[in-house]
């Protein structure tokens, strides 16, 4: 594999990976978890009926 040898550097740097395999497997480790958590960040904006601010200030609010 060929890669850009300034970001493998700073990948190392950052992650403390020990070698170039290492910090491979970080970076896409961390691409794959960023990834999932777009996604379900994405389906969070898709419930109607969940509850509002004031709903769950009520609801505290009842004894």
């Amino acid at each position: 594999m060929n890669l850009p040898e300034a970001e493998l550097q700073e990948v190392i740097r950052h992650t403390g990976a020990k070698t170039t395999r290492e910090a491979v497997v970080i970076a896409l480790s961390e691409f794959n978890r960023r990834r999932r958590l777009q996604k379900l960040a994405e389906k969070f904006g898709t419930l109607d009926d969940f509850m509002t601010q004031l709903d769950l200030r009520r609801m505290r609010e009842d004894p």
